[in-house]
């Protein structure tokens, strides 16, 4: 292997290192609940593995799929409401994932902080 090669495997191999530990390494199949705001209960999304995903608790938002790009969670589902159903794609930036908290900032603004549930 030449100098050059070596150079550039190593600099892939610290950027996906660098990539892992921003996200905790941790696996991201699971189901992530965060508090309702202004009521009791929690609401969320299951990911599972395959990349179905499912919402919980929330009627109005059907999670369908997800997939993960290096830092980014992209989910995709149907919206619904007034009488209409669209499809959506939301982009997210996981800033902090381990085996109990997942962190993601949406693009545009808004930070949530999720709890993985208990199996």
């Amino acid at each position: 292997m030449s100098m050059k090669t070596s150079k550039i495997l190593g600099g892939v191999v610290a950027v996906a290192a660098l990539s892992l530990a921003a996200c905790g390494g941790a696996a991201i199949e699971g189901t992530w609940l965060e508090p309702i705001p202004g009521m009791a209960g929690e609401q969320g999304f299951t990911l599972e593995q395959g990349g179905r995903a499912k919402s919980v608790n929330m009627a109005t938002l059907k999670y369908e799929t997800w997939s993960r790009k290096g830092d980014r969670l992209i989910l995709t589902g149907q919206s619904l409401g007034n009488g209409q159903t669209l499809q959506f794609s939301d982009t997210l930036r996981i800033e902090k994932l381990d085996e109990q908290t997942l962190m993601v900032e949406r693009s545009g603004g808004g930070k949530f902080t999720y709890r993985r549930a208990a199996e």
